[in-house]
């Protein structure tokens, strides 16, 4: 391969890195849009009474103020998935029911900032304030409904019953894993807690929208799904699809946060409304406050397992905290368990069951890893206690039990034919090995001291996630062959700054046997591009990249049907070589170039354009084995990361330099979790971690040495043998690291994230 596989430059990254205005606000041309702010609720839990903005409306520079009396009332999600969503349609713009501190009272729409803050301080409210839900282990059959309304509608059986504050269940099981159990000589049980994690991302939520010349509500969002946005703006305001465009430009920053439609509606309303232009820009307090966080979790393993370390049973009973509405909560849910229990192969039985429910908390919503990040924690860290009570190394308990390329298991999902899916592609054992290797565990494993209070140890973790969502993602692609020679390659996936646009133009010009200046990428665009499901589940690399294979293949052949009639040929005879065509006699040529004008000016029926579409039938997984080595100080609990080892199988890499830096950055999200960050709440249900000083994120210094390595697979259903990598980078510091810290100090820290007063605490409880 000459451009796949090579590590070339992101084709924005200049721009990116000098400032040129490329994002939703630099777009935003319109000096005389209207900006928005939203009132929002001082209580977790209340009812509107009353609400008067008369006064506020009589601020001059005010335009319009909108409360639940003067929007549409049609009932949906904000969960940017494929329709049918399987997320309640739990939500209305405003309700007369607010179910968080934070949550939208009313819209006021003015001519600039100042005023529409002045006008918000001047809307009276009565709120009949009521009990709320703050503990979500004491949210199911509470007292307190957090969803009372009759008209909540969902588009599948997924185990709501929201009288008793239950938003979905989910149970998958194989085998007989009580019996199982029984079998065992060893059964280890034990409980783990993952925190909240906010998105913290750089570009906080935004959005301007106006009429266009035809009277179409035009949206340009910072968001990962521009075509999810179309559906959920149409169905929330009650207008068709076909009148709504939605662009996407540069994002800074998603990591599934912008799969939520948080901020569209409001803008798309008020411009209906008036008939102006405007726009809204979340603060940093809102952005972490008022939008969505990664589900916390209560997470219950029982293993079953022989004295030599083969695991007889896993057993998984979950707990899921989606807070005030259900975005995402039974897929999340449902993920902690499907994306971590085929890791095991050798289990005779295994089974994930439980509930997410509703609290008078800040939505949950997709973050990075979607729930195998919490699942990931739970198992391997209970496979990493299993280890010290079998005493067997945690890499050679791995080894025994973990699926292998050519295998098959259940919880992978089946073939239409009925049978389970065959793992196509893995290394995972020879990442485990490379891992161990490049951290050097067999000289440095369990411990070693370094002084009198400082203690190094090693810990290690496994992952898996998945490819796009086999059946339901599809993305398509279009090519065109210009006048000049060059390619346009239009997609619907949306390049949050992961450099999708450059692989997927990599790609291109590898089928096309060109360079990459000759391929102009353009994405997202719902009235040009065609349709993708969006940035989201690990599915650019896989889904949208063969769908691009797809479509340069057909143009490729069609230049080369068409140029054989120019050369006056059989098509047969012809051979094409990226720039031009000849004869297999190599008595005739024709360029790229000259071909491309010569349809242009009438010779050939039409312009030349490819089209390709893809949803597969699998999502094949990626997988990482993670090591950490921690020093840990005994009198004060402080953890130092001091080495972090990812050795990853994402079959083959398209671009080395952006995969890498895709796995640097996950992981140091990942040490944030694990580490750091925390959504904390006050009795009242007030958010206490709303900006960056309150919320920790880990510095440069703070992640410590990450080397990565790539130990590629092929995987056969995928582009040029690509898997993804977006998300399994995440999901192995928070049980790598608790592991290390149990073998400095014997403590093992079972709820994130690991700080030191709880790692000290455990210390003196000794």
């Amino acid at each position: 391969m000459k451009i796949v596989n090579k590590p070339i430059s992101k084709i924005d990254g200049m721009d990116i890195a000098t400032g040129k205005p490329v994002y939703t606000d630099d777009l935003n041309i319109n000096n005389n849009a209207l900006v928005l702010k939203i009132l929002r609720s001082p209580h977790a839990f209340a009812k509107i009474k009353s609400i008067d903005v008369s006064i506020a409306q009589k601020v001059p520079g005010v335009e319009c103020i909108l409360t639940y009396k003067d929007v549409p009332k049609s009932r949906f999600t904000l969960a940017g998935q494929s329709y049918p969503e399987p997320s309640p349609y739990d939500r209305l713009i405003l309700d007369e029911y607010v179910r968080y501190v934070g949550d939208e009272v009313a819209i006021i729409a003015a001519k600039d900032e100042r005023t529409a803050i002045k006008a918000m301080k001047l809307i009276k409210v009565d709120y009949e304030v009521l009990e709320p839900v703050l503990d979500f282990e004491k949210a199911e059959g509470n007292k307190s409904i957090v969803h009372p309304e009759d008209d909540l509608h969902v588009n599948f059986h997924i185990g709501i019953n929201k009288e008793k504050n239950i938003a979905a269940s989910s149970k998958i099981e194989h085998g007989d894993v009580e019996k199982a159990l029984e079998e065992s000589d060893i059964v280890l049980e034990r409980t783990y807690y993952t925190q909240a994690q906010a998105h913290a991302m750089m570009e906080t939520y935004r959005a301007f929208t106006y009429m266009d010349h035809a009277g179409r509500l035009t949206i340009v969002s910072s968001t990962q799904i521009p075509f999810h946005v179309r559906r959920i703006v149409a169905r929330a305001l009650e207008i068709p699809k076909s009148k709504i465009r939605v662009i996407k430009p540069r994002i800074g920053g998603g990591f599934g946060g912008k799969q939520t439609a948080a901020v569209e509606i409001f803008t798309g309303l008020v411009t209906l409304k008036t008939g102006k232009p405007s726009k809204i820009i979340y603060d940093r307090k809102e952005t972490f406050g008022c939008t969505t966080s990664r589900h916390a979790m209560k997470i219950k393993v029982k293993l079953g397992a022989d004295k030599k370390g083969n695991i007889k049973a896993i057993d998984m009973l979950s707990l899921s905290d989606t807070g005030a509405y259900g975005e995402h909560a039974p897929t999340v849910f449902a993920v902690a368990g499907y994306k971590t229990l085929p890791l095991y192969n050798q289990a005779k039985a295994v089974r994930y069951m439980g509930n997410a429910v509703y609290t008078n908390k800040m939505p949950a919503g997709a973050l990075r890893g979607y729930g195998v990040t919490q699942g990931t924690f739970a198992l391997e860290s209970a496979m990493n206690e299993l280890a010290v009570k079998l005493n067997i190394d945690p890499t050679e308990l791995r080894q025994k039990n973990i699926i292998k390329e050519g295998e098959a298991n259940p919880v992978l999902g089946s073939t239409k034919e009925g049978k389970p899916v065959v793992l196509a592609s893995s290394t995972l054992d020879q990442c485990i090995e490379r891992g161990k290797e490049l951290i050097g565990w067999d000289e440095k494993y369990p411990r070693k001291v370094m002084s009198d209070n400082k203690v190094r140890g090693m810990g290690m973790a496994i992952t898996m996630q998945g490819s796009g969502i086999a059946g339901i993602d599809t993305a398509s692609a279009l090519v065109k062959l210009n006048d000049d020679g060059f390619y346009t390659l239009f997609v619907g996936a949306t390049d949050m700054g992961t450099g999708s646009d450059t692989i997927l133009a990599q790609m291109a010009a590898e089928i096309l046997e060109t360079s990459m200046e000759k391929v102009i990428v353009h994405s997202a665009d719902t009235d040009i591009s065609p349709y993708d499901t969006g940035s989201y589940a690990s599915s650019t690399t896989y889904v949208t990249g063969n769908a691009v294979i797809k479509a340069c293949e057909d143009i490729k052949n069609k230049i080369i049907e068409n140029g054989a009639k120019l050369l006056g040929v059989d098509e047969k005879e012809v051979v094409f070589h990226g720039e031009y065509l000849k004869t297999i006699d190599e008595k005739n040529v024709l360029s790229l170039d000259e071909m491309a004008q010569r349809f242009i000016s009438g010779e050939g029926k039409n312009q030349l354009i490819g089209s390709g579409t893809f949803g597969g039938d699998t999502s094949p997984p990626p997988f990482i084995a993670g090591f950490a080595e921690v020093e840990v100080d005994q009198e004060t609990g402080k953890i130092e990361l001091i080495d972090y080892v990812a050795a990853v199988d994402c079959g083959t890499v398209i671009n080395p330099n952006l995969a890498r830096i895709q796995v640097e950055g996950g992981l140091a999200q990942g040490i944030g979790m694990a580490m750091y960050e925390d959504v904390v709440y006050s009795q009242e249900g007030n958010m206490v971690s709303n900006t960056f000083m309150q919320y920790k994120i880990p510095c440069r210094k703070d992640v410590g040495k990450i080397h990565v390595d790539f130990v590629s697979s092929y995987e056969p259903t995928g582009p040029f043998g690509a898997k993804s990598v977006g998300e399994v980078v995440i999901n192995t510091p928070s049980p790598a690291i608790a592991h290390a810290v149990y073998n400095a100090v014997e403590v093992n820290v079972r709820d994130l994230p690991i700080t030191p007063e709880k790692v000290l605490k455990g210390i003196m409880s000794k």
